[in-house]
């Protein structure tokens, strides 16, 4: 290779590293703040600074999980006739042993990490050690694949309850939960509908029908225990009960008619209602949680 062109391939390879971390799922990491809005200290600094720190610790843990999920599909990846474009690993945009170095880099971050915040880092720790699991063995696992990836958007919740030392409330847990469940089954009927079984090995097992169940079962539970927790806990923030209904309506329709899905970020971002809707939804919490 030329000088000319060895120049040319060091910018392309950190893009590629960049979008190894994919920068654009850390958008899952809002639910860090959960407990930050709940607990109504959204106005206090050092609060608001402790948080942010667990979401950023969280960004860097997620993107850890990305790195190994890639090296260890990037056979499967080259055959996919997407992902063999766009995952940096299987389109040669990124080389094997700079993807160890940047996984390597990222761990040291955590490690730095757990000098600042312990507890939030120890929960990040049992989110990788989940997330090895699912890339190793739960992934090909029915039911246990979908209820891993929720486990996941849990221990964000948790990691933001740990990072203000505050209690955790049952409601907001099994509301995480079931939100969660909605946007994985919906993730494998997407997949499964668009791509058939060829994407995931456990897309066998599973049905357009039968995951259409679980998204409808799920979907229910987060509108019904969002509002028990509303009702019994929060009766302020009632009037956000009709926002959760619409983005609700209004996702299922992204799925249904516009063909989204497959990536919860991507809808969320593609979509100006469903946008519009999680920002006045935050908004609403806001004004009703507002401190006296």
């Amino acid at each position: 290779m030329n000088d000319t062109a060895a120049t040319r391939s060091h910018p392309a390879q950190l893009l590629g590293l960049i979008q190894l971390m994919r920068p654009k799922q850390w958008v899952k990491n809002g639910f860090v703040f959960a407990a930050l809005v709940f607990s109504g200290e959204f106005l206090d600094a050092d609060a608001v600074s402790s948080v942010l720190l667990a979401a950023l610790l969280f960004c860097v843990g997620s993107s850890a999980t990305y790195v190994i999920n890639d090296l260890k599909d990037i056979e499967r990846d080259r055959r996919h006739p997407k992902k063999s474009k766009s995952r940096p690993l299987a389109a040669g945009t990124v080389t094997v042993p700079a993807a160890l170095m940047l996984l390597a880099g990222l761990y040291a971050v955590l490690a730095a990490g757990w000098l600042m915040a312990p507890r939030v880092v120890a929960v990040i720790a049992g989110y990788l050690v989940l997330n090895l699991a699912y890339t190793f063995v739960l992934k090909h696992q029915p039911v246990l694949d979908i209820f891993t990836i929720a486990a996941g958007f849990v221990l964000r919740v948790y990691a933001g309850a740990m990072a203000l030392d505050v209690p955790v409330s049952s409601w907001m847990f099994i509301t995480t939960l079931c939100l969660a469940l909605y946007l994985a089954a919906v993730k494998r009927r997407q997949e499964l509908s668009q791509s058939g079984t060829e994407g995931r090995k456990v897309l066998e097992k599973y049905t357009v029908s039968l995951v259409d169940r679980y998204a409808e079962m799920s979907a229910t539970g987060a509108l019904l225990f969002y509002s028990m927790f509303v009702v019994s806990s929060k009766p302020d923030l009632v009037i956000t009960i009709p926002l959760v209904l619409f983005g609700l309506f209004r996702y299922w329709f992204v799925v249904e008619a516009l063909d989204g899905g497959e990536s919860p970020t991507d809808a969320l971002l593609a979509d100006w209602q469903l946008l519009l809707t999680v920002l006045l939804w935050v908004a609403a919490c806001a004004w009703a949680l507002w401190p006296a």
